[in-house]
């Protein structure tokens, strides 16, 4: 799958967490405006610098200059995360990786997990976290698992049911709309578990380094 991970400009992962997608999965690295500040402060050197460059320092254009594609859009009503993905989509990637996504400004973190949403049917998109690793996901789903992994589940609309198999609080139909109810710290119980979506999206989210000691990403 062609993938590409998004650097925004919150707080960024460590350099090892872009390292292992570029390095395992072949990924494309991407800095949202003034996401290529981080990248240079990692060492990291990106494939496209997109945005409309208001946060990006001077220092950092010049740094990269005549080796990354910097891509200016003035377009107001995107965020520069949503340039990102929209070039993505362009040139045909599957899946993008957000990164630095959240962490400084909670309005932005909201955001963000909007936008997850809003390109569902276009591109899948993930999110890295600190520890967390966050997946958009609807219909069914065979996922496999470790025995004992927290496993927490985050429905947005009423409308939206999840049921469920493999976990230690199993789930029937079950509503969980944003700020009624919430699949916090449910435990997988075996090395699989099936979900099924119907009627919306919902969010998983997994320990991002429990995922990768085990092969999981």
């Amino acid at each position: 799958m062609k993938q590409c991970i998004i650097l925004a400009n919150g707080k960024p992962p460590s350099k090892q967490v872009i390292e292992y997608f570029i390095r395992n999965k072949n990924s494309v690295l991407f800095c949202a405006d003034g996401g290529a500040n981080s990248a240079l402060k990692l060492n990291l050197e990106p494939k496209f610098i997109i945005g409309d460059l208001d946060s990006v320092h001077e220092s950092t254009l010049l740094a990269y200059k005549d080796r990354v594609k910097v891509i200016k859009l003035k377009r107001q009503n995107d965020t520069d995360v949503e340039k990102c993905l929209k070039e993505a989509i362009k040139l045909k990637f599957r899946e993008a990786i957000l990164t630095g996504v959240t962490g400084n400004r909670l309005d932005h973190t909201f955001c963000n997990l909007g936008i997850a949403i809003k390109f569902f049917e276009k591109i899948t998109v993930k999110i890295i976290a600190e520890n967390s690793f966050l997946t958009v996901l609807n219909g069914f789903h065979k996922i496999k698992t470790i025995p004992g992994e927290t496993i927490s589940i985050f429905g947005i609309s009423e409308q939206t049911t999840i049921s469920s198999k493999g976990l230690k609080y199993p789930l029937k139909n079950k509503a969980l709309p944003f700020g009624r109810n919430d699949g916090t710290s449910n435990i997988a119980l075996g090395e699989f578990i099936e979900l099924n979506v119907i009627g919306g999206v919902i969010f998983l989210v997994r320990d991002f380094n429990i995922m990768k000691k085990h092969g999981l990403i």
